[in-house]
This record gives C-alpha cells, structure tokens and sequence, in this order.
C-alpha cells in the first residue's frame, strides 16, 4: 500500500518561515524511506491541502496522514480543516485519509518543547 504524510501549516508572506517544516520534512523522510511526504499550507504558500492531496491521489498514494503542524488548535484546526478533510474523503474515496491532531496538543510535543524551554538555564 502506497503511504504518504502531509504536513499542513498555516502559511506566511515571510520567505524564511517555512524552513523549519522543510527540515522536518526531510527528517521524516530519512526516517520512513519509503513514504512520500508534502507540505501543504492554509494560505499564502502552495500548495493548499486539496492541491497535494490530489497530487498523492494521483500518483497512487491509498493512506494519506494529514498532520497539522500547529501549536495551538484554533478555529482553523477545529473547524475548518474537519470540514475540508471531510470534502477530500468524499472526492478521493480510493484514499484512507486521516488526520491527526494539531501537534500542540500532543504531550511528548509539549514535553520535547518544555525541554527545549528550560535548557541551558542556570
């Protein structure tokens, strides 16, 4: 079965902000060879989440993980991606399409990120 991750962020006008999903990415790569892994963006950077979804789709890809990558879960998260991910289902019916929480709302997340905090203090 073809698998693939996309790594959804918000999006910006600053060139620099999507350097760290792009090094994320590329470590997810390293770990699982033999998945594809896309970012996809809600605005302002392409492609959107429907443009790489139905890039996947069409190169065969069958599971699809949606992984939000943002801190906190607002209306964007809770309301709006549930709705657009609920359309996809509906267009790629061939695709298992999941999507996972918000990274912000996982504790090993919140406990790398309070390492991370806290680290080198005196």
């Amino acid at each position: 079965m073809k698998q693939a991750i996309i790594l959804f962020g918000h999006g910006s006008r600053e060139a620099r902000w999507i350097e760290p999903f792009e090094r994320l990415a590329a470590r997810i790569r390293k770990r699982l060879p033999g998945i594809a892994v896309r970012l996809a963006f809600l605005e302002l950077l392409s492609p959107d989440l429907p443009a790489a979804t139905a890039e996947l789709a069409a190169a065969g890809v069958q599971w699809l993980r949606v992984v939000p990558v943002f801190i906190g879960a607002g209306g964007h998260v809770r309301t709006g991606l549930p709705a657009l991910i609920e359309g996809l289902r509906r267009q790629y019916p061939a695709v298992t399409l999941e999507c996972v929480a918000a990274v912000g709302e996982d504790d090993e997340v919140l406990e790398a990120l309070a390492v991370y905090c806290v680290r080198d203090l005196p």
